[in-house]
């Protein structure tokens, strides 16, 4: 399939590239040190243009996504999740969307059975799906973040604890690692299997999945089979987090040039693909907005100043016409 054989020969060439790149050109500093500089610095850039552009567009309507009874009479219990009447609660909204995918435990599937009959029913799987990758992707991280740091940070130690309770390997085996594997391939075969969602499928789909599955595995590689010099690594990405271009403290293995490039080209692609829902779900008017149409009026921002008269003046207007209409005048 072409909307899958693109994007897996991209990310094939991106992995040949600094493997080729260091063990053929000895261009380690320009895969350990340039590249990575260059693409936090479009990251970062590329991350603030979205989110600025974005809080510039004027929102001239309520357009809050609503699944309750909004607030109403005194009387009338209201939704304060589904149907949020202040900034908190809108706030609460989003904070549960970010870390557990509300909406999306709710959704539920639609299918036309023998009968016929349409039938609605739950469907958890793309929600765990979503739920795993994602928040292993968040511990991965968080467990990374050792590498810039001088001395372990105190909450590292209770997350890699946790994330190695089985201790079943030497080097330690980390749940998050096959957690991550199996999520992104749940949702890449989901895009093959699920003929609705594979025709609404694009290349700029399925990359990001390849792209992060294959970072995930290039780290797992040089865990448990090309392993590299830990101590080497933890010198390199110091320098980086001190804004040091000193050279590649040592011999570093091309595994983690492939793992390190590939991050790289991740983090410069996240500001021009879907992945910037990472930040924009904060600012959607549908997840942010408290849903109070009812007790405040908000006046388009678009629109031109409108001149009302009152229905005395009116009537001074068009009196003449009125009587002759034999139309009721509130005064002759």
């Amino acid at each position: 399939m072409k909307k899958v054989l693109i994007p897996f020969v991209m990310v094939a060439v991106l992995v040949a590239i600094p493997y080729v790149g260091v063990t053929a050109g000895g261009q380690a500093y320009l895969f350990g040190v340039i590249v990575p500089y260059t693409a936090a610095a479009i990251f970062l850039l590329g991350f603030l243009y979205r989110m600025i552009d974005w809080l510039k567009r004027p929102v001239p309507f309520r357009i809050t996504t609503t699944a309750g009874q909004e607030k109403t009479l005194d009387w009338i219990p209201y939704n304060r999740i589904d149907s949020p009447a202040t900034p908190m609660q809108a706030w609460v909204r989003i904070l549960l969307e970010v870390f557990f995918f509300r909406s999306l435990f709710r959704n539920t599937k639609a299918e036309l059975r023998e009968g016929p009959s349409f039938t609605f029913a739950s469907s958890k799987w793309l929600w765990m799906g979503g739920l795993a990758f994602h928040w292993s992707l968040l511990v991965i991280v968080l467990r990374h973040t050792r590498f810039f740091f001088a001395e372990l940070p105190g909450f590292v130690q209770p997350i890699e604890v946790a994330d190695r309770f089985m201790e079943l390997t030497l080097p330690a085996f980390y749940l998050t690692d096959a957690l991550v594997l199996a999520a992104i391939t749940f949702l890449f075969v989901r895009r093959l299997r699920d003929v609705k969602l594979s025709v609404i499928s694009l290349p700029t789909d399925y990359f990001p999945l390849l792209l992060i599955g294959s970072i995930a595995v290039a780290g797992v590689l040089m865990r448990y089979v090309d392993k590299v010099d830990i101590m080497t690594v933890k010198a390199l990405t110091m320098n980086l987090a001190q804004f040091s271009f000193d050279p590649v403290p040592g011999d570093i293995g091309p595994i983690f040039y492939v793992h390190l490039f590939l991050v790289s080209v991740l983090m410069a692609y996240i500001p021009f693909s879907k992945l910037m829902h990472m930040g924009g779900i904060f600012l959607s008017p549908t997840r942010n907005l408290c849903n109070n149409s009812r007790e405040k009026r908000h006046v388009n921002p678009w629109n031109k100043p409108i001149k009302f008269r009152t229905y005395a003046e009116y009537e001074d207007e068009f009196r003449e016409k009125m009587k002759k209409a034999k139309l009721p005048l509130e005064k002759e």
